[in-house]
């Protein structure tokens, strides 16, 4: 199920995009989801999921906005190895 959901935004922005509002639309939401997985609320599989997207492509857009797909603290991986 999805839901449309509307925001106001200065015509210029849009314009950045060739006025093309789709695309505009789709960028936005893109953004928005790579922040949410930056941000750990969001985990990789449901990142590709809500992009429509395979794990590898997910990793391609993370490449392009600068986010790395390992969100694990140095701590963490380093428990991490203890177990091994």
């Amino acid at each position: 199920m999805s839901k449309r959901v509307t925001v106001e935004v200065p015509e210029d922005a849009v314009r950045r995009f060739g006025g093309d509002e789709k695309r505009f639309g789709r960028e936005m939401y893109e953004a928005a989801v790579v922040q949410w997985f930056d941000e750990g609320r969001i985990s990789q599989g449901r990142a590709a999921e809500l992009l429509g997207l395979s794990r590898p492509e997910l990793f391609e857009v993370l490449r392009r906005h600068e986010v790395s797909p390992i969100q694990i603290t140095p701590e963490e991986f380093a428990e991490e190895l203890k177990c091994v």
